[in-house]
């Protein structure tokens, strides 16, 4: 019989073994499984991480390119100035010359390509006076906040303000004439 107990004893001893090597195989599964989750996550948050760079920085880069003109149009501003206020101080007698009309011509071919180029000017006169796109230069007698006039026409580029209007802003004192009236 001490063949057979020792024979038990030995199956015992490999019966608690096993039980020992399958939860340790069992923990050791556990492990691997959570470190695979952390290694998914981490990787999913990388995915996440680098489609919002692509998407900011293609998002950068048509901002960069839509305002690429912005700082030659801006150079091309004060000839546009120069060019409007010839022609309003410019007495009537030359106005009627021919050299005069294709010089107004070469103007407004200036003006509609910037326009298309993405600028517009921004209205002023009769307007309510707004810091975003008006430079208040002066006050005079008219309504209170109201721009009454324009000393330098201010321009948008792609709806971004890039030369703001220089306006005087009305104090709220009524002109003379409307006094009377």
């Amino acid at each position: 019989m001490a063949p057979e107990s020792q024979n038990d004893n030995n199956e015992t001893e490999l019966g608690i073994t096993d039980k020992e090597d399958i939860e340790a195989l069992k923990q050791a599964l556990s492990a691997e499984k959570e470190k695979t989750e952390n290694y998914l996550a981490s990787w999913q948050r990388a995915q996440a991480d680098f489609i919002n760079y692509k998407r900011h920085a293609e998002q950068e880069k048509q901002e960069i390119s839509r305002f690429a003109n912005s700082a030659l149009i801006l150079s091309l501003l004060p000839i546009l100035d120069d060019l409007e206020r010839a022609f309003v101080s410019m007495p009537p007698e030359l106005a009627k010359l021919d050299w005069i009309e294709g010089i107004r011509l070469i103007g407004r071919k200036l003006r509609s390509n910037l326009e298309s180029m993405g600028l517009s000017p921004i209205q002023a006169l009769g307007e309510p006076f707004d810091p975003r796109l008006h430079e208040a230069v002066r006050q005079d007698n008219g309504k209170e906040g109201i721009i009454i006039g324009e000393v330098n026409k201010g321009y948008k580029f792609h709806d971004r303000v890039i030369r703001p209007s220089q306006v005087v802003v009305g104090n709220g004192q009524q002109a003379d004439e409307e006094k009377a009236g």
